[in-house]
């Protein structure tokens, strides 16, 4: 009797929602006033929005490609392993684990954790209420993949509902009409340091790909699915913007550190500013409905592959899904929420997760020569490469240098803990199975 497999369950509507979901977190709530701030006036902050946006849609283009060339479940752990070396893959998947997904897991459970204590007055303490919903959340995605896509939709459509009525807001307001900041704006620093937190900002299109082995035809779907969802996220940015730029102008926009409740409680009073923390809510439980959806996928592959416990690469017969490993992320994360120190492991996330990407990009050439070499009939979907995708390869590498200069403790021990998969994956090949 075969053993079970993953079951391909996901449409083109659920790609688009899950790729929005793993970009837009609370981030847009907050950082268009810290991205005015930088960039010292409108039009540079909308121009750094912009161009984010044109690198995210580059990028959403190189995961396309990468994603119909190998539909595979894991996504960005597959595409390493088959362009380069199964200990790069590895290294992805570690990091993934132990910094990158669980770290920003954590972090979104404790704000939302905040806020619904200030909206219904829960009396538990932050981390307890996270370890409630990261549990109710790997109970939901554990029940089958129909049932975690299910929640991150709902949770996406209120995400879009809360950016749409921050707009809303922008548009009934009149030009420059909110209260002005009681603080002045921060010096600016320059439109390179502005596209930083715009960048991080746009992160997150490459999760829908973790979950290829799921996808119905994924070799179009996924390719649709991605380019649909970042061009989606790209107007909503940009939107939020415009109707922060409308209302406070550029200065009072760099000067006030909360900009979409300053546009809510103006044009809807406190009922507004209640309106947007639900919406942040909703937000930050989409994020933590949408990792918990998709990374458990890349462990799941690694253990396949005999790099990990092999528990975790079981398939549970009837939810089709791999219980052990969405059991996996939901303790990591708990476990991080619960100390408390979540926000100093996510200083050292940027760097390794942008040598990713720069490498993940990279793999576009090497599968294009392997399939060329195989007679493989894959489609090209890159638009202008190589030069696009180079240029994404530079971006990634100046993100990690900028991040790097700017916490160069903490980005180092991100690199460092990157560079001690090595050994780990070393130990754990001697003891592999070898892959069918």
């Amino acid at each position: 009797m075969a053993a079970p497999a993953l079951d391909r369950k996901l449409g083109l509507a659920d790609v688009t929602l899950i790729v929005m979901g793993g970009i837009i977190g609370s981030g847009i709530f907050v950082n268009p006033s810290v991205v005015a701030a930088r960039a010292g006036n409108g039009a540079g902050a909308l121009g750094a929005w912009a161009l984010g946006g044109a690198i995210a849609l580059a990028g959403a283009y190189i995961y396309a490609e990468l994603g119909s060339r190998r539909p595979e479940a894991g996504g960005q752990y597959a595409y390493l392993r088959e362009a380069f070396h199964p200990g790069l893959a590895f290294a992805y998947a570690w990091a993934l684990l132990l910094l990158i997904q669980t770290g920003g897991m954590a972090a979104s459970a404790m704000t939302f954790a905040r806020y619904l204590r200030e909206l219904a007055h829960v009396p538990l303490a932050e981390g307890v209420l996270s370890a409630l919903v990261l549990a109710a959340l790997t109970l939901v995605n554990a029940l089958g993949v129909r049932a975690g896509a299910g929640t991150q939709n709902v949770l996406m459509v209120l995400k879009i509902a809360a950016i749409l009525a921050i707009v809303a807001a922008g548009f009934a307001l009149g030009s420059h009409s909110a209260a002005p900041p009681a603080t002045a704006a921060p010096p600016a620093t320059g439109f390179g340091s502005a596209m930083v937190p715009v960048l991080f900002a746009y992160g997150g299109w490459q999760t829908a790909a973790f979950v290829g082995g799921e996808v119905k035809d994924p070799s179009r779907t996924l390719p649709r699915g991605m380019v649909l969802g970042v061009v989606g996220v790209v107007i909503l940015y940009l939107a939020v913007n415009i109707a922060c730029l409308r209302v406070l102008g550029a200065a009072g926009l760099a000067a006030t550190p909360a900009p979409a409740a300053a546009l809510m409680r103006a044009a809807f009073g406190e009922t507004g500013g209640r309106v947007l923390a639900l919406g942040v809510a909703a937000s930050t439980l989409g994020f933590l409905s949408q990792s918990m959806l998709t990374a458990p996928r890349v462990y799941y592959a690694m253990a396949a592959d005999g790099l990990f416990f092999g528990g975790i690469a079981r398939v549970n017969a009837r939810t089709h899904v791999p219980v052990r490993a969405v059991v996996l992320q939901g303790v990591a994360a708990t476990v991080i929420a619960l100390t408390g120190e979540y926000g100093r492991i996510l200083d050292t996330v940027v760097s390794a997760d942008w040598i990713f990407f720069g490498l993940s990009a990279a793999c576009v050439f090497a599968l294009r020569r392997h399939d060329a070499a195989a007679g493989a009939p894959t489609t090209a979907t890159v638009p202008f490469h190589p030069w696009t995708t180079l240029a994404f390869i530079a971006a990634s590498a100046w993100i990690v240098f900028q991040s790097l200069a700017h916490d160069p403790r903490n980005g180092a021990i991100g690199v460092a803990l990157m560079l001690a998969a090595w050994p780990v994956y070393l130990l754990w090949r001697r003891f592999a199975a070898p892959r069918p």
